[in-house]
């Protein structure tokens, strides 16, 4: 029997794992399965809701690192996955996505001879200065199964060197989670509770540093959101990140003043899900919400000057806007317009995907 550790730390991760731990439960007479939660996320609604959202079993190992800057993070998340390591020795440590979790526990497991296998591999923005591109491209050095999401990851691989063998196509684990929780996204009462009507509002979520940690970029966003709320009324569910620095900054009751903005605490997977699903649109800087907007056909503004998911462009329903608010305005009237692309799901982004990741390691490992 091998002994797989799944490691997982933050919101975004907790989405892709759920569908792997499920997959891997069908093959209990192969694998003994070993769930470590870093607890990078430690705020109970960016983390534990998640794992009753989704029902996730609770974490066999909690790390328990808490919040701090990118270097004590990651250093603390390996001075304690190592521990782990050397006394569980996994054949497979299995990653996710790009957050410091991933880079930490990739690292220590590559330096002690275990192998990786990493979850959305090949992704890449080409910005260094996003913190989450330095994690994907060192974790993909590392890893010796390759797990890509879309047809841009093969190209980014192949550019990068990567053994060939090591690279599988095998679609986008979120959208597994989306389709077998569809039901449940249907039956969310948010809207009922948050007084909203379908298709009558706009969804945001901002909270990557370039655009909530510096003031005057703030400002922009309270002119652009001030434009908006002209026209329709925008949904803000905020990141703790983004009302500490609205704060810090002296500008959260401008934001607050807003008659036609509605600033909410953060949101469960499901509830939150819902209330992408039924809106007219998305404002976003995140990443895996560029994902879901195109499988659930609802237009995305992407707020950042590049994005490491550009088949959401290509073929989806998402675009990339910066901070222009002109550009910003010109997609919002398309789209109060009904002018707007409609968009097409990418190859492999069916809800097989855990299956194939699985099937993959049983014949490999």
């Amino acid at each position: 029997m091998k002994k797989i550790l799944l490691v997982a730390g933050a919101r975004p991760n907790f989405i892709k794992i759920a569908p792997l731990i499920k997959e891997f439960k069908k093959h209990t007479g192969q694998f003994e399965l070993l769930l470590v939660h870093t607890g990078q996320h430690y705020d109970f609604e960016m983390s534990e809701v998640f794992f009753r959202d989704l029902n996730i079993p609770n974490p066999d190992i909690y790390l328990n690192v808490g919040s701090a800057s990118h270097a004590v993070q990651v250093a603390k998340i390996m001075i304690e996955f190592e521990r782990v390591l050397l006394s569980e020795k996994p054949d497979l440590v299995v990653v996710v996505g790009d957050v410091n979790s991933t880079l930490a526990c990739s690292l220590v497991a590559a330096k002690l001879g275990v192998k990786v296998a990493h979850v959305e591999a090949g992704l890449r923005s080409f910005d260094r200065t996003m913190p989450e591109e330095i994690n994907r491209q060192v974790t993909d050095s590392l890893s010796e199964y390759l797990f890509v999401s879309e047809a841009s990851g093969l190209k980014n691989l192949k550019r990068e060197g990567a053994n060939p063998k090591k690279v599988f196509f095998v679609g986008n684990i979120m959208i597994d989670t989306l389709s077998v929780n569809m039901s449940k996204i249907d039956s969310s009462d948010i809207l009922k509770c948050s007084s909203l009507e379908k298709k009558s509002y706009g969804v945001i979520t901002l909270h990557r540093p370039s655009n909530v940690d510096n003031k005057e970029s703030l400002k922009e966003i309270l002119n652009i959101f001030q434009e908006i709320t002209r026209k329709i009324k925008l949904v803000y569910p905020v990141h703790p990140r983004s009302i500490n620095s609205m704060q810090y900054h002296n500008l959260l009751k401008e934001f607050q003043k807003l008659p036609n903005l509605s600033m909410i605490e953060p949101l469960g997977y499901l509830d939150f899900v819902k209330l992408v699903k039924e809106s007219r649109f998305v404002l976003t800087d995140s990443g895996g919400i560029q994902e879901e907007a195109t499988v659930l056909k609802v237009p995305c503004l992407t707020m950042r000057e590049n994005t490491e998911r550009p088949v959401t462009i290509s073929q989806g329903t998402n675009f990339l806007v910066g901070r222009d608010e002109r550009k910003i305005l010109s997609c919002t009237q398309k789209i109060l317009s009904n002018k707007i692309k409609k968009g097409r799901i990418p190859k492999y982004w069916d809800g097989k995907t855990a299956s194939r990741i699985i099937q993959i390691i049983i014949q490999k490992l």
